[in-house]
C-alpha cells in the first residue's frame, strides 16, 4: 500500500533509515477485530539492506525482491555447502592422486626416502617415511596386516576417524591383523582380528615408519616384508601386493577449488552411504543440487552461482585458516603459534561443531585422530602452526627471519620445522630437497645453552647453512613445528618457542 500523506511518509522514511521492520508503514484501516501488532513482526514496504532495496506489498515481495533474495539464499547455501564439503572433496582428491600409482587394494605406495616437495600433499612431513594407501570394501571384509613399529590411522571418505593403527592403535606397535568390515556388514566375524567397522566403502590408511640411525631403509623394509592386504575370503591364498616407491615423484593429491569441486562432492555423495553425515550438512548439499540417487545438473543460473561460491568458499577457507579468529586456539598470549585441532579431533565444543576450526583444518591438513589431540606424554606427536611473524605480518619469502627454540626442547624422540607454500599448502618448493630444520640432522648447530636458532630467507646467513631453510622471493609461506614424543613441559607450557622474528 502506498502512503498518501506527508506525516505517514516521514514515519516510513525514518523506519527505513534504521532498517527496522515495523507495522507503522501499514495503511490499512483499523477494523473491529484488530490486535496491536508488536514491534519487530511486520516488515516495511521498502527495506534497505546490503542486497539493495527490498520491496513488499504489505509483507508480500515483488518479483525483483524474490529474484534477489533467492539468488542470495542459493549463494549463501552454496558457500556453506563448499566449506562443509572440504573434507570429502579432499579425500576424493587424495584417492584420485594415489590411484594414479596403481589399482586400489593391490598397490601400496611408500615414500621410501621420505616425502619431498615434488609430491603435492597437504602439510606432510619429510622426517618419517610414509606408507599411504586406499582400500575398497565393496567386495566384502578386508584383512590388513600391519607391520610393527609404525604410527598411523584409518579415516573414511567423510574424513571421520575410524581407528588408530600401530603404536597408538590396538596392536600397540607390535603389528597385527585388522579386519575391516564394510558399511552395514551383518555376517560372521571370525576371531583373531582387530575388528574395524567402517561407515564408507572407501577408506584411507596412512602410517609412518621411522628412521633407524638416520636411515629410512630398515623401517621401509619391514613395511614391505610384513604388510598384506586381502579379502577375508582369500585369506588362505592372499594375492601379491605391489609396493611402489614414490619419493621424488611428481604427482598431486590436492583438491580443486573451482567448479569441479562440486563434481567431486557429488561423486562422493553418490558413491558412499550418507548415514554418517548429519542432516543439516546433507541439506546444504541438497540445496545446491547434490542429492543422493539424483543427477547433478544445475541450470545456467545455478551453475553461475556455484562457480562464484567455489571462489568465495576457497577464499573464505584460506582466510579462516591463515587468520584464525578464535583466540583460545593460540597456545600463548600474543603469539602466532596456534593449534590445528581446536575443538578436538571432532572440532566440537559442548556438542556444537566449531565451523571455523573444521573448515581451517580440512583446507590445510590431513588425518584426524584423537592421538593428535590427547595428552600422551612421550607418545605420538603434537603440532603448532604459524602464519605471521612477531609483528603480525604475513611471512614473506623475500625477507629474512629467525626462530629461537629455547633449551631443553621437550621431546622424547625428535622435533622438526617445515615450511609450506601458502597457495598449495604443500611443502615449499625451493632448491633444497629436505626443506626442514630438525633435530634428526646431525649437522644442526646447537647453541652452548642447548637452544637452537633457525633461519628463514632466500640466502643462508654465513655459517648458519645447517640451520637455514630456504624461501622464495615473491612467495608466501607458513610453518609447522612438530614435536615427536612430546614431554610434560610442552603440555604445561613451561617451555615456549620464540616467535618468528624479522632480521636484516
Amino acid at each position: 500500500m502506498k502512503v498518501k500523506n506527508t506525516k505517514r511518509l516521514l514515519a516510513s522514511v525514518l523506519v527505513f533509515a534504521v532498517a527496522a521492520p515495523t507495522a507503522q508503514a501499514q495503511t490499512a484501516p483499523k477494523m473491529k477485530m484488530t490486535t496491536e501488532v508488536p514491534p519487530g513482526i511486520a516488515i516495511a514496504d521498502e527495506v534497505n539492506t546490503r542486497l539493495g532495496t527490498l520491496r513488499f506489498f504489505d509483507g508480500f515481495p515483488d518479483d525483483a525482491t524474490v529474484e534477489k533474495l533467492y539468488d542470495n539464499l542459493d549463494f549463501q547455501r552454496a558457500v556453506q555447502a563448499y566449506l562443509l564439503g572440504l573434507a570429502p572433496v579432499s579425500q576424493l582428491a587424495n584417492r584420485k592422486g594415489i590411484a594414479t600409482l596403481g589399482p586400489i587394494n593391490q598397490t601400496i605406495p611408500i615414500f621410501e626416502d621420505r616425502m619431498d616437495s615434488k609430491s603435492l600433499f597437504l602439510t606432510p612431513n619429510n622426517n618419517t617415511p610414509y606408507t599411504w594407501f586406499w582400500l575398497d570394501l565393496r567386495k566384502g571384509p578386508l584383512v590388513m596386516e600391519v607391520p610393527p613399529k609404525v604410527l598411523g590411522l584409518i579415516n573414511d571418505m567423510w574424513y571421520q576417524f575410524v581407528t588408530d593403527v600401530g603404536f597408538t592403535g590396538p596392536d600397540k606397535g607390535e603389528g597385527g591383523k585388522y579386519l575391516l568390515l564394510p558399511p552395514g556388514y551383518a555376517g560372521q566375524v571370525p576371531a583373531g582380528y582387530h575388528v574395524v567397522r567402517c561407515a564408507t566403502y572407501s577408506v584411507w590408511v596412512p602410517w609412518r615408519s621411522f628412521l633407524v640411525n638416520g636411515d629410512p631403509k630398515p623401517g621401509v623394509d619391514a613395511v614391505e616384508k610384513k604388510t598384506r592386504i586381502y579379502l577375508l575370503k582369500d585369506a588362505a591364498h592372499p594375492p601379491k601386493i605391489n609396493f611402489v616407491h614414490v619419493s621424488g615423484k611428481d604427482f598431486s593429491t590436492l583438491a580443486p577449488a573451482d567448479y569441479s569441486f562440486w563434481e567431486y562432492l557429488n561423486q562422493v555423495v553418490q558413491e558412499e552411504p550418507t548415514d554418517a553425515v548429519d542432516p543439516v550438512t546433507l541439506g546444504f548439499w541438497y540445496a545446491v543440487g547434490i542429492r543422493k540417487g539424483k543427477p547433478f545438473a544445475p541450470d545456467a543460473r545455478m551453475k553461475k552461482i556455484l562457480e562464484e561460491a567455489a571462489l568465495v568458499g576457497d577464499a573464505t577457507a584460506r582466510t579462516v585458516n591463515s587468520r584464525f579468529r578464535i583466540k583460545e586456539s593460540y597456545y600463548y598470549p600474543n603469539s602466532a603459534w596456534r593449534s590445528g585441532f581446536y575443538g578436538g579431533y571432532k572440532f566440537e565444543e559442548n556438542g556444537a561443531r566449531v565451523l571455523d576450526a573444521y573448515s581451517a583444518f580440512f583446507f590445510y591438513a590431513t588425518g584426524v585422530t584423537p592421538a593428535m589431540d590427547s595428552k600422551a606424554v612421550g607418545m605420538g606427536s603434537q603440532y603448532m602452526a604459524a602464519f605471521l611473524d612477531s609483528n603480525g605480518k604475513p611471512l614473506d619469502g623475500g625477507n629474512n627471519y629467525r626462530l629461537h627454540l629455547p633449551p631443553n626442547i621437550p621431546v622424547k624422540e625428535f622435533w622438526s620445522v617445515i615450511l609450506y607454500d601458502s597457495q598449495t599448502r604443500s611443502m615449499l618448493q625451493t632448491d633444497q630437497r629436505w626443506q626442514a630444520a630438525t633435530s634428526q640432522n646431525p649437522k644442526l648447530k646447537v647453541n652452548a645453552d642447548g637452544s637452537v636458532d633457525i633461519y628463514f630467507g632466500p640466502k643462508a646467513p654465513a655459517g648458519k647453512e645447517d640451520n637455514w631453510i630456504q624461501t622464495v622471493p615473491g612467495k608466501g609461506w607458513n610453518t609447522l613445528l612438530r614435536l615427536y614424543g612430546p614431554l610434560q613441559p610442552w603440555f604445561d607450557k613451561t617451555w615456549r618457542p620464540g616467535e618468528i622474528e624479522p632480521v636484516k
